[in-house]
């Protein structure tokens, strides 16, 4: 018997599911070595992922910051995209299901796709002689 899963309603779903899976995106052996360089203290950067996504699902006010700009000197292309992508997927699966967490889903697809593609117009108008 498959036990229904609730969907995400506040604050604490966000934190357990970002915790969750950036724990997942640490150890991957694609995307770990970028995030656990990139990420000096996981302490401060968490807490700024719950307010990012409760921002984004909940509609709190407390984000503030420029998450692409952070991602623009990060060695990442599509492979990175596509992994993250992927394990985000397979948490929120593990974790929720309903109308949020395909929304989550839906959100997380669009912030990645076009950080790949600002990331990929950037690299080609800087490379160009």
């Amino acid at each position: 018997m498959e036990v229904q899963k609730k969907d995400i309603t506040d604050i604490n779903d966000i934190e357990q599911f970002v915790n969750t899976f950036y724990g997942k995106a640490r150890e991957d052996e694609l995307i770990g070595p970028i995030f656990n360089n990139a990420v000096k203290d996981w302490s401060h950067h968490l807490p700024a992922m719950y307010k990012f996504w409760s921002q984004l699902l909940l509609g709190t006010m407390d984000y503030t910051g420029s998450p692409f700009a952070k991602h623009i000197p990060l060695p990442i292309e599509k492979q990175h995209f596509d992994r993250w992508i992927q394990l985000f997927y397979t948490t929120l699966d593990e974790l929720f299901e309903g109308p949020k967490a395909a929304e989550t889903k839906e959100r997380a697809y669009a912030i990645a796709a076009t950080f790949e593609y600002k990331l990929r117009t950037i690299r080609k108008l800087t490379s160009q002689p």
